[in-house]
């Protein structure tokens, strides 16, 4: 070793810290990538955890048979300098390369389509760069142990250093650099750090000019191309795009209405339309719920939305049950704040920052109306689905008082999901119907302690809005008694994401059949023609 620097061993045991650190940020990272076009589900995070943790092994290995066969740290801090030219390019190129392998695999494969298509993109855009920054730990060892006593030593320190690198690399994307720079410039930013890291040793080495020049190029290129924070990088229109700590936000306006995605390819969380009338989605076959409950003609109704999001269901309540006093939960703050500027959700309106289990088990209140609304992404939080959580419900209810959730993506053939998710409220509930939303893939079920056909009929006479009475007869002569059966969720077994993965999978199979068809009989060129 005949540079100066690697005589200091803090530079060494430096390295290792910021190698370890941007492991864990580009972890971060590819998930916040990922999570607008396949979710931030636990399959989503099952895949890139397993890819990094293949590419970091393989990196290990060779870091080693490489340090063991020509041990010059040059060849180390040219991997790195690789490493963070490749880093630093992922946000002009990542998303590119997800939408392009996403639509060959679209018109080629038939089952389990996000999750080919999750893995693929993740092999393809962080494997190599960590595989490269494996081979720091092993490759440092040989160059920081100077005799074979302090070997053990050496090893743990720069482990610690790593351990430690790690952890502030897990913190700081999450809680710092993300919610305020977002994704693209989170790469960045420690893209920069390996990249210093490396020109520091060039430099001191007198050596290396091309490959620093170069490297320093690719990263201006890509700062200045690649900061921006558009995951839908085809849509010219959108009113807001941007992130919070849980979710990747996009809010688009037009004449009919104002929209809010949590995801780019699949679907719309939030929907606030822009007349007064009834629009037949399902928050307005959701009201059949307050009229089960009978709480316009109460004094002290009380309604929880858990899973507030943009308030349509709360605006819809406040609307037709001016008496009621409603309380939404929701976890991410910022669709709060753009429910306020965007959706026309009144700052008067009570909004709880918080987990709705969370905030049920700390609430004492008892509600005639629960609705359950919650998302994560585009699959059910987990803890919000099973028979522990919905006996929680039950015992926020008051005597008389009804539950209603959305079941979204319950259209198609064999779905499971929803099976389970029906079983499960009906084992806490004695009467649980369903009701289908003509038009979309939305299933409103409502759950209770009386007849639910009962009690929509008796107060549905009493209503005075024509349009709204219209639809709650519409609704009584669809509304059909869930047939239970043993198919249950608990706390400790609910695959609710690997069933709503399934059934997206199913739903995208059927929309892009017509597509993969075209595709095998007239090729490439009649795909582009259909297109």
């Amino acid at each position: 070793m005949n540079n100066d620097i690697l005589k200091n061993k803090g530079y060494l045991y430096l390295t290792e810290f910021f190698a370890g650190m941007a492991v864990m940020a580009v972890e971060l990272g590819a998930s916040r990538l990922l999570a607008p076009y396949f979710s931030s589900s636990q399959i989503v995070w099952t895949i890139i955890i397993g890819t990094i943790m293949i590419a970091m092994a393989l990196g290990n290995v060779m870091g080693g048979k490489w340090a063991d066969k020509d041990p010059n740290p040059e060849k180390l801090f040219r991997r790195i300098i690789i490493a963070a030219v490749w880093i630093a390019a992922i946000p002009l190129l990542g998303k590119y390369i997800i939408i392009g392998i996403t639509g060959v695999l679209i018109v080629t494969v038939s089952t389990n389509l996000l999750i080919w298509a999750a893995f693929l993109a993740c092999m393809i855009i962080f494997v190599f760069p960590l595989f490269l920054l494996g081979t720091v730990t092993p490759s440092l060892i040989r160059y920081t142990v100077s005799n074979l006593e302090e070997s053990g030593s050496v090893a743990g320190r720069l482990g610690a250093c790593n351990t430690i690198g790690s952890i502030i690399g897990t913190f700081a994307p999450t809680f710092i650099t993300i919610p305020s720079v977002g994704t693209s410039v989170t790469f960045l930013i420690f893209s920069g750090i390996l990249l210093i890291l490396s020109l520091v040793y060039f430099i001191s080495a007198h050596r290396g000019k091309r490959i620093m020049t170069v490297s320093l190029i690719v990263f201006i290129l890509s700062a200045v191309f690649g900061n921006s924070s558009s995951f839908a990088f085809w849509e010219k229109n959108l009113t807001f795009e941007g992130e919070s700590v849980y979710n990747y936000l996009q809010v688009r306006d037009d004449e009919r209405a104002t929209y809010l995605s949590t995801n780019v390819m699949f679907g719309v969380q939030s929907i606030r339309m822009k007349t007064d009338e009834l629009s037949g989605m399902y928050y307005d076959y959701a009201l059949a719920a307050p009229v089960m409950a009978d709480i316009a003609e109460k004094e002290d109704a009380a309604v929880l939305v858990l899973g507030m999001g943009t308030g349509t269901f709360a605006s819809e309540c406040r609307k037709y049950f001016p008496k009621a006093d409603i309380t939404g939960v929701e976890i991410d703050e910022k669709i709060t704040n753009l429910a306020h500027e965007y959706f026309e959700l009144p700052e008067s309106e009570r909004v709880i920052t918080y987990d709705g289990r969370a905030y049920l088990n700390a609430d004492k209140g008892k509600y005639d109306v629960i609705m359950v609304d919650a998302y994560q992404d585009i699959t059910i939080p987990f803890q919000m689905s099973s028979k522990e959580f919905f006996s929680l419900v039950k015992e926020h209810l008051k005597e008389n008082g009804v539950m209603v959730v959305n079941l979204n993506m319950s259209a198609g053939e064999g779905n499971v999901i929803t099976s389970y998710l029906s079983d499960t409220i009906a084992s806490c509930f004695e009467e649980v119907g369903t009701v289908d939303v003509p038009g979309y893939t939305n299933r409103v079920l409502f759950a209770g302690n009386e007849n639910l056909k009962t009690a929509l009929a008796a107060s549905t006479e009493s209503l005075k809005d024509a349009a709204l009475k219209k639809l709650m007869k519409d609704i009584s002569l669809d509304l059909k008694d869930w047939e239970a059966g043993d198919n249950i969720f608990t706390d400790d077994r609910a695959a609710v994401e690997l069933m709503g993965m399934q059934t997206i999978d199913s739903l995208i199979a059927g929309e892009s059949r017509y597509y993969r068809e075209v595709f095998r009989n007239k090729g490439f060129k009649g795909l582009m023609e259909a297109l």
